[in-house]
């Protein structure tokens, strides 16, 4: 098999995982007690009277080696270690009344670094970034965001800024040096709504959204954002994801305005419970109108009046294709054209080898097919074909900027990549 089709362009840009790259997580993770055992609780407990029991002196000399060894890892480690002590004390229900450097002291004893990104940064998706001043006429600014995953499988959600112009160059910003996660949330337990905010002197670029409830505990995986605008003109953006508890999953989504502040929403339905939901960008009909798979050989056309619910859903896409015949799911939110709904998706042939293909529906009717390119628009090749999961390529979401898909997407489990190519002949190529 070729490497797809021969109008796509691969772009010189590659996104490797980077193990220097460390948060500070908690060394429990629950946010309530009643999330942990029993077990977990009294060996909590019996750590935190070691710590009350030192004299001050001990706690000072401790504290500063603490400061100094990871002080200079992290842009502000006080501030992360007095919130975590504040969640140790509200957890555990501690009453003692102690001086900061034993507050901080006990933070640090319940945290740990994390290489969030050592083993994997892929399965990206690209949306237009809320600012766009300061840019020459025919650039359009983005945000990148990428599946991270380190040891344990964990993932979480990180982002990259960059630019892109009319003649299909892509720019990446360089990567901060810190990486961050939100100091406070206001989830409760399990699967409720919740929301974060990040700090306005945290880079886009040092966020990091990790696992915070029981059914992310192992993974907020592929997020799929979009940028959904209203029938008045305003938009947002909303990202459909998977929660995985380390044995279930649990399709989720998030919302936000900026960036900065999330808000996290389970959601519901006959037609949600598999992976692999993407949100058109704008209602359809009146109706929010969605991508869904429930039997990993057919995509189906769910609408619904409430974000949260989804039930039903019209087959709209199946394997038809030998390099499909195992799997097909779709590679992010459908791209909006004059002449069509695109739509790009992943199917898995013999050997479990990952192509994307690409289709086009129709714009008023969504469930009805109008084209559909016949042959692999992306495959595997080379250096792509090894990594953490071999001969895997995918996406979860692209754009179109100056007559040109540039699509972002993730070489076997592993890295991030870029590939373009001119609408017109993506169409053109379709029957």
């Amino acid at each position: 098999m070729s490497a797809g089709h021969p109008g796509l362009a691969r772009l010189p840009i590659v996104l490797e995982p980077d193990p220097a790259r460390v948060i500070v997580r908690p060394f429990l993770a629950a946010l309530d007690p009643r999330d942990l055992h029993r077990s977990d609780l009294e060996r909590a407990t019996r750590l935190v009277e070691r710590i009350l029991a030192m004299d001050a002196p001990a706690v000072e000399a401790v504290l500063q080696t603490t400061l100094r060894d990871f002080g200079a890892r992290h842009a502000d480690l006080p501030a992360i270690l007095e919130e975590r002590y504040t969640h140790i004390r509200d957890l555990l229900g501690l009453e003692h009344d102690v001086f900061q450097a034993r507050r901080l002291l006990i933070g640090a004893y319940f945290s740990n670094e994390y290489s969030f990104q050592s083993a994997a940064l892929f399965n990206p998706s690209i949306v237009q970034h809320p600012d766009q001043s300061g840019l020459a006429p025919d650039e359009l600014r983005f945000v990148l965001s990428l599946r991270a995953t380190g040891e344990g499988h964990i993932s979480s959600i990180c982002f990259r800024c960059g630019v892109m112009n009319g003649a299909g160059e892509i720019r990446i910003d360089p990567p901060d040096l810190f990486a961050t996660t939100p100091r406070r949330t206001t989830a409760a337990r399990l699967a409720d709504s919740f929301d974060i905010t990040f700090p306005p002197s945290v880079a886009l670029g040092e966020r990091v959204i990790f696992p915070i409830t029981q059914t992310q505990r192992n993974g907020i995986e592929d997020a799929r954002f979009v940028r959904f605008v209203e029938d008045d003109g305003s938009a947002c953006y909303f990202a459909t994801y998977t929660a995985y508890s380390g044995r279930e999953i649990a399709p989720e989504m998030l919302r936000t305005d900026d960036f900065r502040r999330f808000s996290f929403m389970p959601l519901r339905g006959d037609a949600v419970h598999n992976k692999g939901m993407a949100l058109f960008p704008r209602r359809v009909g009146g109706r929010y109108a969605m991508l869904a798979r429930s039997d990993g050989e057919t995509l189906s056309l769910v609408l619904s009046d409430d974000l949260q619910v989804w039930n039903g859903g019209r087959e709209v896409l199946a394997a038809a294709a030998p390099w499909e015949f195992v799997q097909i799911g779709n590679c992010g939110a459908p791209v909006e054209l004059p002449e069509g709904w695109l739509v790009l998706m992943h199917g898995v042939g013999p050997m479990r080898r990952y192509c994307i293909g690409a289709a086009l529906l129709d714009l008023r009717d969504p469930g009805r097919m109008l084209a559909r390119l016949r042959g692999p628009l992306l495959v595997a090749a080379g250096a792509e074909r090894d990594g953490y999961v071999p001969n895997v390529v995918y996406s979860c979401g692209s754009l179109v900027h100056g007559g040109r898909l540039v699509m972002p997407y993730a070489a076997s489990d592993s890295s991030t990549r870029f590939a373009v190519m001119p609408v017109a002949d993506l169409l053109a190529a379709m029957d």
